[in-house]
């Protein structure tokens, strides 16, 4: 592991080296693949620092130890000596974890799309919850997040589906995990007897793909164009401004309705079939991986129950990893971080008992 490492910080050198370079800004894809990989190495690599330094100081505190005659002294260095040696197993992890290949996807932005499942309108009235939540957790993690199409259902305020684009900072590698059914236990405003209904929306996470990572033909597509049924000014509802796209071959569907021409409604549209297919070819992928691990929270398997978001208690629980909080309306404002380090953490650990198997 550290003779890995310690070619790990020659690269990390080798690549500030190169990027200090007045010649390098020349040839901007370069340098953005330069610079994505310097990032990618400097945690591993000031972590491996602080391990390195860590063990320079113990190494130094155990000779003095062996010359030290005052008592006092040697209580202050032993106590010292036992602080250092606690650290070392914990930076050992992380180096680890971090030194764990790293799923080339996590870094992309995504496409998530909220679908309402079984339990009519009150599932529509979910899916409309899990929209809030999902933008108030994006708007928290300074992600810019952007509607591109949606279907609003017979009820007031909710939603048979809807679609999002969320750009930023290691979007798919945190937002992965979310694709799945979830459920939801509640009394609905129309139920008069006060009875707990059951209902689901899924989740789908697609991380976004760029135009080299997919082949389309033209001649392989499907274009209709129609009113849209949004608010958008004097233009929408009079022109065929709104865009599906049909990808024939695969019958994979993508619309967009929110932008104002259809040029722009296309482009959006074109991105999300883009990402459908990406993910369809990624997942062909990770299924031919020999090491592949069939954990749900590695899979994101949409057909998998993987949540409960129960009102009456309180409560929400990842089924996955057996994650309870009973702070759900917290939990429904977007605060998620507690429950997404868990997944990731459990995700860690299940990389690495397979790594070491």
């Amino acid at each position: 592991m550290f003779d890995n490492l310690q070619s790990i910080k020659e690269r990390h050198l080798d690549l500030e080296r190169l990027l200090a370079d007045p010649d390098a800004a020349g040839d901007q894809t370069r340098f953005r693949k330069l610079n994505k990989e310097y990032s990618d190495l400097r945690e591993i690599v000031e972590t491996y620092d602080r391990y390195s330094h860590i063990k320079k100081q113990l190494d130094d505190s155990r000779e003095l130890l062996k010359s030290e005659q005052d008592h006092e002294m040697k209580a202050l260095v032993e106590e010292e000596i036992e602080e250092l040696r606690q650290q070392i197993p914990l930076l050992e992890q992380e180096i680890k974890v971090l030194l764990l290949p790293k799923d080339e996807a996590d870094s992309r932005n995504v496409i998530l799309e909220i679908r309402a499942g079984t339990g009519g309108e009150e599932a529509a009235l979910f899916t409309a919850d899990l929209l809030r939540m999902y933008q108030r957790y994006a708007e928290k993690q300074g992600w810019n997040c952007q509607t591109l199409d949606y279907n609003e259902s017979s009820v007031p305020g909710g939603f048979r589906e809807v679609t999002l684009s969320i750009t930023g900072h290691d979007v798919f590698g945190t937002m992965k995990y979310e694709s799945g059914v979830h459920r939801v236990q509640r009394v609905p405003d129309t139920e008069t007897q006060g009875r707990i209904h059951t209902s689901a929306s899924s989740v789908a996470v697609l991380p976004e793909a760029e135009e080299v990572d997919v082949e389309i033909r033209k001649e392989d597509l499907r274009f209709d164009t129609y009113r849209s049924g949004g608010k958008g000014g004097q233009n929408v509802n009079k022109v065929e401004t709104a865009v599906r796209i049909t990808h024939m071959p695969s019958g994979m569907v993508a619309a967009c309705q929110e932008e104002r021409s259809q040029l722009q409604n296309k482009e959006r549209a074109m991105k999300m079939l883009r990402a459908k297919l990406f993910d369809i070819q990624l997942a062909e992928q990770q299924q031919a991986r020999a090491d592949l691990r069939r954990t749900m929270v590695a899979t994101g398997d949409r057909s998998a129950k993987i949540r409960t978001y129960n009102y009456p208690q309180s409560r929400v629980t990842d089924h996955r990893i057996g994650f309870t909080t009973h702070a759900l309306p917290q939990f429904m404002q977007g605060e998620l971080n507690e429950l997404i380090d868990a997944l990731k953490m459990h995700d860690q650990t299940e990389r690495l008992q397979a790594a070491q198997a």
